[in-house]
């Protein structure tokens, strides 16, 4: 058979050399001058190609229909991905969390390796071309399709087109668009690991979450802190994640900010604050005992020059206008009731939910075709016999770690392998 393969990114090229295997004659089409270009910035460059995480583990970490997932994963799962690209030469390595990265930690290796398969198999590659529409005859099927460089005849096609996100990569969202003409529909997109655009830091403690009038220190990043999301109205906490985290411009970012993101991302956020601990490994009285221990050692010192060792440098002037003690107040004249304060600034940090980042700056789309109109063990959409969908284009989205990459190759392996 003749398959056409528009996207030519993780699961359109995982696709196209599946179906090349089971020998069809497959043309796989891009709309920009290479491939992979997602792939490029993935993992900051890197190119986290996978987790070893075990089966259940990995469902774990998927937000999105994770059952649908379940008969591609286990037909093309982790160790198929790194057999897949051990053999075409690229050294792997397994790091914290169970993420693997390419041993070079170049991202363009990857693609390399991907380009060669394509060549090796004689898949014919045409960049510059982009989808424009499909033809559908009287039998429902799909004969031809349409692009800005003439029309393609086909016996199967495969869209794996992408999201939303990073649109200048190629996922404009033109491809769901197509497949919404012609009798699919979508679960609308939204942003899937995105930064958090916050207000200004405040404390659980004060009556209303109003704002301090300063910048957020850009740049800074946490190790083992918990970032916690908690109800407006009833206070209630309803997600919580510890770990990394990275303040931005606007917000929060960083794996523990991401995770959170894709969990409140159907909400409405502004409903939520979030509260950060920064010394979640004490408890209220351990950490007022190493208060008082910091404060005995400096006993004549300036506040804001005797809260360096709790604090980083750029959050210290955060916690001195939250607390309300001069700066320049000695530790030895400082009250039990200020000492609560600052007790309290470290243990609930608050910041206004403002937004998520523009789906545009998330990393995955949340959202895509409906999974119900998807066979799972096939990729085959339910509604066109000859038509297959894969990859971020599905409503499957995962958390930070190689999982989404992971759902690209084996959502594509299950489309190119079963036509």
């Amino acid at each position: 058979m003749h398959v056409v393969v528009v996207g030519g990114g993780p699961a359109g090229i995982t696709a196209a050399i599946a179906a090349s295997d089971n020998g069809h004659q497959v043309t796989l089409i891009e709309k920009n001058q290479k491939i992979g270009r997602k792939l490029y910035i993935t993992g900051k460059g890197r190119c986290n190609v996978t987790n070893v995480a075990d089966f259940r583990d990995f469902l774990s970490n998927v937000v999105s229909n994770p059952k649908f997932l379940m008969s591609s994963l286990r037909a093309f799962d982790s160790n198929s991905v790194q057999e897949f690209f051990e053999n075409e030469g690229v050294a792997l390595k397994v790091e914290r969390g169970g993420r693997v990265f390419p041993l070079s930690d170049k991202s363009s290796d990857i693609i390399d390796a991907l380009l060669r398969a394509i060549k090796n198999r004689k898949i014919e590659l045409r960049f510059e071309t982009e989808l424009t529409d499909v033809k559908i005859n009287e039998d429902g099927l799909i004969p031809s399709i349409i692009t800005n460089k003439g029309v393609i005849e086909c016996d199967h096609l495969v869209i794996a087109t992408g999201g939303l996100s990073y649109p200048k990569t190629g996922s404009d969202g033109k491809g769901l668009k197509i497949l919404t003409k012609i009798g699919h529909t979508v679960v609308k997109p939204v942003a899937g690991l995105s930064e958090i655009i916050v207000d200004s830091a405040e404390t659980a403690t004060r009556k209303r979450l109003s704002t301090l009038d300063l910048p957020l220190p850009e740049g800074l990043s946490l190790k083992n802190v918990t970032l916690s999301v908690i109800n407006n109205q009833n206070g209630k906490e309803i997600y919580s994640e510890f770990g990394e985290m990275l303040f931005t411009d606007e917000g929060l970012s960083g794996p523990i900010a991401l995770t959170i993101s894709s969990k409140i991302n159907r909400l409405n956020v502004r409903d939520y604050h979030l509260n950060l601990d920064l010394k979640p490994a004490l408890d209220e009285s351990t950490l007022d005992k190493r208060i008082l221990s910091d404060f005995s050692a400096q006993n004549n010192k300036m506040f804001i020059n005797a809260i360096s060792q709790l604090l980083p440098k750029s959050l210290i002037p955060y916690v001195v206008k939250i607390t309300e003690i001069p700066q320049d107040k000695t530790v030895n004249l400082i009250t039990k009731e200020e000492r609560k304060k600052l007790l309290n600034a470290l243990k609930s940090l608050v910041f206004n939910v403002k937004s998520l980042a523009p789906i545009e700056r998330a990393i995955i789309t949340s959202g895509g075709i409906n999974v119900k109109e998807i066979n799972p063990k096939t990729m085959q959409s339910l509604i066109i016999p000859n038509l297959s969908v894969a990859g971020e284009m599905l409503d499957v989205d995962a958390l930070t770690g190689g999982y989404n990459l992971q759902i690209a190759f084996s959502t594509g392996y299950a489309a190119g392998n079963n036509i």
